[in-house]
């Protein structure tokens, strides 16, 4: 278990945050050139990180079919995450709505989320300049996921946003140093990473403290909520539509990532940086472990 933080050092971390958002923060309508034009056979994401990297499908695939899946592949990550950042914000309203405004946290969290609602524009307006639907979740999982504000609390919920965050980090920082991939793409990438930094040391912290605070029963709960929840944002990353556009039926080409070792392993990747921070602050436990594995972030065997 990671160390208790005392209620001072939450204000002294709020108040840093507080200065680092006003010395560095980025307004995507000024810093990103929506009007540069594509490159030609520049690809979308890395070949290694789409979802039927390695499946038969892939291989029939011809190398310009590649590069508009991809295309397709990081419009549905954006818009998703366009969807689980306005969830966020809900969370983080109500939380807010309970505190002293006048607090460095309260306010730090205002900050964020005006954060968030620059970067849910930036997200739609790459969608739509790459030429791509606003894909998101899945019509039954968008309706689902509105009881999320209302069944999660405490370090559930901001484990959740860090889980979000933090897979969404390590595959956007892995595209942002890749010189193969669109420019516009790389900006968005490099925004969205330098600016969910400070959210994710706010989150943390967040966990941790809760979870100091909790009862035995609490924990059970907070274990199978933030579980429960990883595992559908996991699943949301691709909508099946994706695939209409390059020829493939929605339910083969889900069929084929769902079992598709590379896509799995991608997951996994992106979750080495969160997954120890959760089970050592306690958040993985017996009542979430189906969820975890079926989200791939947890290994099978574990």
């Amino acid at each position: 278990m990671t160390r208790t933080l005392k209620e001072p050092d939450r204000e002294k971390t709020a108040e840093r945050l507080l200065k680092s958002s006003a010395n560095k923060f980025y307004d995507p309508d000024v810093d990103i050139d929506w009007t540069a034009p594509l490159v030609e056979g520049k690809r979308f994401i890395l070949d290694e990180r789409s979802s039927l990297y390695g499946t038969e499908l892939w291989d029939k695939l011809t190398p310009d079919q590649r590069i508009e899946l991809g295309k397709h592949e990081v419009a549905s990550v954006a818009t998703t995450g366009l969807w689980f950042e306005i969830l966020l914000m809900q969370m983080l309203l109500k939380d807010v709505y309970e505190q002293d405004p006048t607090s460095a946290h309260a306010q730090f969290a205002l900050t964020e989320i005006a954060d968030e609602c620059r970067h849910s524009t930036m997200f739609a307006r790459m969608a739509s300049r790459i030429g791509c639907p606003a894909y998101g979740p899945v019509p039954w999982l968008r309706k689902l996921a509105k009881l999320m504000p209302s069944i999660s609390y405490g370090p559930a919920r901001y484990g959740a946003i860090l889980v979000a965050e933090e897979v969404l980090d390590r595959l956007q920082r892995e595209q942002m140093n890749d010189e193969g991939v669109q420019p516009l793409v790389r900006m968005v990438n490099r925004i969205h990473v330098l600016e969910e930094a400070r959210h994710v040391t706010f989150a943390r912290e967040e966990v941790t403290r809760g979870m100091a605070k909790l009862s035995k029963a609490e924990i059970g709960y907070q274990q199978f909520i933030i579980a429960l929840i990883s595992y559908f944002v996991t699943r949301a990353f691709i909508n099946p539509n994706v695939y209409k556009a390059v020829g493939i039926r929605p339910r083969d080409g889900v069929e084929a990532a769902l079992t598709n070792p590379h896509w799995q392993g991608t997951i996994a990747w992106a979750g080495e940086k969160i997954m120890p921070f959760l089970e050592e602050s306690g958040l993985v436990g017996l009542p979430g472990k189906y969820f975890w594995r079926k989200s791939f972030l947890l290994p099978a065997g574990r």
